[in-house]
C-alpha cells in the first residue's frame, strides 16, 4: 500500500483536506501584498525643492493661497519640459523678474540653479506618508528605492535555501509556523523603523519569512491531497495570490500611511501563528523521518476528522513501514545537480529553462513594481493587474491542454515581450493604451509561469527532478532580485529599462521553442529516456515491452511535480 493509497483509506478529499486547505490558503492572501508592498509604502509622490522666502510660510499640502503659493514657486523653482516645477533643482536666487507673465525662463534655468539644498515639499494628496517622504529618497537618493526592493528579494531567495532544506530536517508544520511569527514580528518591526538602515534588514528578514510559508503552505497542502485532486489544490493557492492583489489595492487605498499599511498586513499573521499550531504535520515526512507512530496517530487523526474513525483503527505500523519501503525504493538515487549538464539533450532542456524562469521572473517583477509611471491610478492599475491573472491563468491551462506546453510557453513569453516594448513607442499622453499594455504583458508572463511550473516537471527525469526544478527556481528568485536594479538604467536612458525588460522574454520564448513537447507523453524517469527521445521513433520502440497506453499515464505529471 502506497501513502497515496493511505491518504485515499483515510478521506480522500474530505472535511479535514478542506479546513486544512483553507486555513493554509489565507496567508498566502497576503503573501502578494508583501512582495510588492513597496508599491505603496514606497511611492514617490510629486516633489519639488522646499522654498521659504517668507519664514514660517511654505508651498505645503495644505497652504491656503493658491495664488501666492504658485507665485512663489514661479520665482524659486525652474520649470522643466512640461512646464512642471523641477524636482531636484531650485533658482540660487530668487528670481522676482519672473513675475511678470511675458519673461520666460528658457535662458536662465541652466544657468542660476542648484540642487535642492533645504530638502522637498512632497504631494500628500494621495500618499500622506511613504519612505520616500519619510527618508528623503529622492533625486540623487532615488534609486535606493530599487535596492530596498532588491534587497527584500535577495531575502526570498535565501529563505528558500535555508527553510527548504531545514524543513525536510525538523518538518513542514514547525518550519511554517516560525515563518509565521518571523514574519509577524520583522514585518511590524518594518513599521517602527527609524532609519532606511533598520527598514532594509527587517524587510530581507520578512522576504525570508515569505519563502518558508510559500515552500511549506505547499508542502502541506499537496502532501495531504489525493493525487488526482493535486491540480485543483494548486489552483486554490494559485489564485490566493491573485486575490491578494485585490485585497492590497483595498488595504492600501484606505490606509495612505506607509508605517500603518505595514502593520496592516503584518499583524494577522500574529492570528495565523496561533491557530498553525491546530496542523497536522505531513505524514509522509513523519514517515520518511522514521517517526512512524506519530505518523500513525496524525493519519487516525484525519481519518476521525473526515468521518472514517473504523478505517483509520485499521491502519498498523506495518503498513507505514510497507509504503515508506516503496516511497525510500522509488525515491533512491545517486544523481547530483552535475547531471543536469552532463548529457546533450538535459543540458539542453537546462539552459532553456534558465532563460524562462528567468526572464520570467525578471519581466514580471519589471512590468509588476513601476505602477506610477502609467499615468493612471495606482489603485485602479493594482485591481486590474490581479484581474488579469484569472483569465491569462484559465487561457493558458486550455493552451497547455489541447495545443501543447512549447506553443504556449514560446507564445506566452514572446507576446509578453512585444507588449512591453510595444510601450517605448507609445505616447505619454496615452495613458490607457500604454496601461492595456501593460496589463496585457503582464497576464502573459502569469499564464508562463503556471506552464513552467508543469512543463518543468514534466521535462526532468524523475531522478533528477527535484534538482532540476530546484536550480531553476533559484533563477526565477535571482531575476527579481535584478529586475528592480534594472529600473536605475533610466538615468542613462528612460527607454532602457522597457528595453531589457521586453528583450529578454522575447529571447527567452526563442530559447523554449528548443524544447521538448511532452504534451500527452509519458514521464521520464531516467536521464537514458530523455536521451533516447533524441532517436528516430523506430530505434527508440525497439526492444520496448513495458509501453502503456497515454491515458495511464495523464495523472502522472501532477503526482511527481506536487
Amino acid at each position: 500500500m502506497t501513502f497515496a493509497e493511505l491518504l485515499e483509506q483515510v478521506g480522500s478529499m474530505g472535511r479535514f483536506q478542506i479546513i486544512h486547505v483553507t486555513l493554509l490558503a489565507l496567508p498566502l492572501l497576503l503573501a502578494a501584498s508583501h512582495n510588492i508592498l513597496q508599491n505603496f509604502t514606497a511611492a514617490t509622490p510629486g516633489h519639488h525643492c522646499h522654498i521659504a522666502i517668507v519664514p514660517n510660510h511654505t508651498c505645503e499640502d495644505n497652504f491656503t493661497d493658491f495664488l501666492h503659493c504658485q507665485e512663489l514657486l514661479r520665482i524659486s523653482i525652474p520649470m522643466d519640459g512640461n512646464q512642471q516645477p523641477e524636482k531636484c533643482l531650485r533658482f540660487i536666487s530668487t528670481q522676482w523678474h519672473l513675475l511678470d507673465s511675458n519673461t520666460t525662463t528658457t535662458n536662465g534655468t541652466k544657468m542660476d540653479t542648484e540642487p535642492c539644498m533645504d530638502g522637498w515639499i512632497y504631494d500628500r494628496s494621495v500618499f500622506t506618508s511613504t519612505i520616500i517622504t519619510e527618508w528623503d529618497l529622492v533625486c540623487g537618493s532615488r534609486t535606493l528605492k530599487q535596492m530596498a526592493q532588491s534587497i527584500y528579494m535577495a531575502g526570498v531567495l535565501v529563505g528558500a535555501i535555508v527553510f527548504g532544506s531545514l524543513a525536510d530536517k525538523f518538518g513542514r508544520k514547525s518550519l511554517l509556523i516560525w515563518s509565521y511569527l518571523q514574519i509577524a514580528i520583522t514585518g511590524s518591526c518594518v513599521a517602527f523603523s527609524s532609519n532606511f538602515t533598520m527598514y532594509c534588514i527587517f524587510r530581507f528578514l520578512t522576504g525570508m519569512a515569505q519563502s518558508g510559508i510559500g515552500l511549506n503552505c505547499v508542502s502541506l497542502s499537496v502532501e495531504w491531497t489525493p493525487t488526482r485532486l493535486r491540480a485543483t489544490v494548486g489552483i486554490v493557492i494559485g489564485y490566493s495570490y491573485s486575490i491578494g492583489q485585490f485585497l492590497l489595492a483595498g488595504v492600501a487605498y484606505a490606509i495612505p500611511d506607509w508605517r500603518w499599511l505595514q502593520l496592516a498586513v503584518s499583524v494577522p499573521y500574529f492570528i495565523f501563528f496561533f491557530y498553525g499550531w491546530w496542523f497536522t504535520e505531513s505524514a509522509r515526512w513523519l514517515a520518511t523521518a522514521g517517526k512512524l507512530n506519530q505518523a500513525l496517530k496524525e493519519l487516525q487523526k484525519v481519518a476521525r476528522i473526515n468521518g472514517r474513525k473504523e478505517e483509520g483503527n485499521k491502519l498498523s505500523i506495518e503498513d507505514l513501514r510497507a509504503s515508506l519501503q516503496k516511497e525510500m525504493s522509488s525515491a533512491k538515487s545517486t544523481h547530483t545537480a552535475a547531471d543536469l549538464v552532463h548529457t546533450p539533450s538535459v543540458r539542453r532542456i537546462s539552459c532553456c529553462l534558465c532563460f524562462v524562469w528567468f526572464s520570467t521572473s525578471f519581466a514580471y517583477y519589471g512590468l509588476i513594481m513601476d505602477l506610477q509611471n502609467f499615468g493612471v491610478s495606482i489603485y485602479l492599475i493594482q485591481v486590474i493587474y490581479g484581474a488579469v491573472d484569472i483569465p491569462a491563468k484559465l487561457i493558458g491551462f486550455f493552451m497547455i491542454s489541447f495545443i501543447g506546453r512549447r506553443v504556449t510557453q514560446a507564445s506566452a513569453l514572446i507576446l509578453a515581450g512585444i507588449a512591453i516594448l510595444a510601450n517605448i513607442h507609445v505616447p505619454q499622453d496615452l495613458q490607457i493604451l500604454r496601461a492595456l499594455l501593460a496589463v496585457f504583458g503582464k497576464g502573459c508572463l502569469a499564464a508562463s509561469f503556471n506552464c513552467a511550473a508543469l512543463y518543468t516537471g514534466e521535462l526532468y527525469p524523475t531522478v533528477i527532478r527535484q534538482t532540476g526544478t530546484g536550480f531553476v527556481n533559484t533563477l526565477a528568485r535571482v531575476g527579481g532580485i535584478v529586475a528592480p536594479l534594472v529600473r536605475m538604467t533610466s538615468e542613462f536612458l528612460p527607454s532602457l529599462p522597457l528595453i531589457i525588460y521586453g528583450a529578454a522574454p522575447i529571447v527567452s520564448g526563442i530559447a523554449a521553442c528548443f524544447l521538448p513537447e511532452t504534451r500527452n507523453m509519458p514521464l521520464p524517469d531516467t536521464i537514458e529516456d530523455v536521451e533516447s527521445q533524441r532517436r528516430p521513433k523506430v530505434i527508440r520502440d525497439v526492444g520496448r515491452k513495458d509501453k502503456l497506453p497515454l491515458r495511464a499515464c495523464r495523472l502522472e505529471p501532477l503526482k511527481e511535480i506536487m
